[in-house]
């Protein structure tokens, strides 16, 4: 009877003392979040007394602290994101619009030559023309990233879309001294896309190639079993490997003085319209030749 009663004492003594441990912990772990609540420290919940829920319970509060962190550096990339944006484009707008309303107050002076009006004139459709593609870049990037951004995905013929891309650009070639270096394979190669999107990833990448290439643009589409691929290369002596990673960022420019005209945009958007059409689009450096590829899974007719 005694031993009974020992033993009960011993049990009860252990149970004691375990509630006491684990209010200790659940008190240690209290004053840590109310720490962290405060801005006092930026530590994870720690245990002195092991005890396998309350182990448990510490990894979930130690995950949703993970998760709270991630999702604060996420907050601050995204504002730090828009006031670029908001920087560039007001930028971007600005020098157009600044010329645009000095050669109107040009314009009014009655006096002026005609010859001189026309060519005032000019400046200002100009000015109004780049405009209009920056306020279409914009437009197309806010809407592209929303999920129900409109895309017809149908099989496709890339070797007949790809002559009616250049063909747009058979002007500005000209005006380069340039001609473009087209391989397409007789056979017929269809992917799954929209139509009038891989238009303007194509004149994305072509419109940047003319902008910077140094010499022939190249264009090339083949096929393997596995993969459809089209790419448009040109010599860049300028870009250094570390563009490469910042190519495709929203308002990159490789002239960080802005020198350039463009938004800076049309990379971004291509990229994006790529991944819509479950494609990629990449850049790498080849012996002094940015070679762009846009890439599909070949799932194409044949």
């Amino acid at each position: 009877m005694i031993y009974v009663t020992i033993g009960s004492v011993l049990l009860a003594c252990f149970f004691l003392a375990r509630i006491l441990f684990l209010k200790k912990e659940i008190r240690s772990a209290a004053k840590q979040l109310k720490e962290r609540h405060q801005a006092k420290t930026d530590t994870k919940i720690r245990l002195a007394y092991l005890d396998k829920d309350m182990e448990k319970l510490a990894n979930e509060i130690n995950l949703q602290i993970d998760e709270s962190r991630h999702a604060t550096a996420q907050k601050r990339r995204t504002e730090n994101e828009l006031k670029q944006a908001i920087s560039s484009i007001s930028h971007d707008i600005r020098t157009p619009m600044t010329s645009i309303l000095g050669y109107i107050q040009f314009l009014e002076d009655d006096h002026i030559p005609p010859e001189v009006r026309k060519e005032y004139t000019l400046i200002v459709k100009n000015g109004a023309s780049r405009l209009k593609v920056l306020l279409e870049d914009f437009f197309e990037l806010s809407i592209m990233e929303s999920a129900d951004y409109p895309l017809k995905i149908e099989s496709i013929s890339l070797n007949d879309l790809i002559p009616e891309v250049l063909v747009g650009f058979y002007e500005a070639f000209n005006q380069k001294q340039m001609e473009p270096v087209v391989n397409i394979p007789e056979d017929n190669i269809r992917v799954k896309a929209d139509a009038s999107a891989v238009k303007r990833v194509m004149e994305n990448l072509v419109l940047n190639a003319l902008k910077h290439s140094t010499g022939n643009v190249t264009i090339a589409l083949k096929s393997t079993p596995s993969l459809v691929e089209l790419s448009i290369s040109n010599p860049a002596p300028q870009l250094k490997e570390e563009d490469l990673f910042h190519l495709f960022d929203r308002f990159y420019k490789a002239d960080q003085a802005r020198k350039e005209k463009g938004t800076g945009l049309g990379l971004a958007i291509a990229k994006g319209l790529m991944e819509k059409m479950n494609g990629s689009l990449s850049a790498e450096l080849d012996e002094g030749q940015l070679v762009m590829r846009c890439r599909w899974g070949n799932w194409g007719e044949r």
